[in-house]
């Protein structure tokens, strides 16, 4: 009896030892900056990928993107701690943030406009995005239908034209806003911390 359970024991063992973490690590990283802090680090430790070669890799890939650009990584553990590493473009709604002059989108989209973007803007951000693996079988078409509900989450309107001085007229106007809603939105959590407090 005892035999059978000592040879179950170790049957067991060389089934866990051959088991492989098939689950793809997905995440942001900025580009040039990976290290082995939290929380990569623990991400890739708990995926036995080789944490020093991989921010090494990962930086020396990122050497000519703009330094902290947030960039999607997939990556997936091989063999004898190896991994396969995907870097793709960075998010969409980063790309129209940008190209509408704003850091950050509105805080109720639907509701206020947070900066304008023209049709060519959307259409060149579409070409870029088309390039990342996961949107290779869309249509252009297909691509700027998405951007443009990217766009609307992030508060920004998408127009045919866009006067230059007007639109400068609109960022000034944007940042007293800006100011106020952070100002109210201190005022909430100073509220809040005087209730439990």
């Amino acid at each position: 009896m005892p035999l059978k359970i000592s040879s179950r024991l170790r049957a067991l063992k060389k089934m866990q030892e051959n088991v492989q973490h098939t689950s793809r690590l997905q995440t942001y990283v900025p580009a040039g900056m990976a290290t082995s802090a939290p929380p990569l680090g623990p991400m890739l430790g708990q995926r036995s990928i080789n944490i020093a070669n991989f921010c090494k890799e990962f930086n020396e890939k990122t050497s000519k993107i703009k330094k902290g650009l947030p960039l999607p990584i997939r990556a997936k553990a091989t063999t004898d701690k190896l991994f396969d590493l995907d870097i793709h473009q960075p998010p969409a709604s980063y790309f129209i943030k940008q190209a509408a002059g704003i850091d950050l989108g509105a805080v109720k989209p639907g509701h206020e406009i947070a900066g304008k973007i023209t049709l060519r803007h959307l259409y060149e951000i579409a070409k870029i995005k088309l390039q990342d693996p996961p949107n290779a079988l869309l249509t252009h078409k297909q691509m700027c239908e998405m951007l443009v509900g990217v766009a609307r989450s992030c508060g920004v309107q998408i127009v045919r034209n866009l006067d230059p001085n007007e639109y400068a007229k609109f960022l000034a106007e944007r940042k007293i806003i800006i100011a106020q809603q952070k100002a109210a939105l201190e005022e909430e959590r100073e509220a809040k911390m005087l209730r439990s407090g």
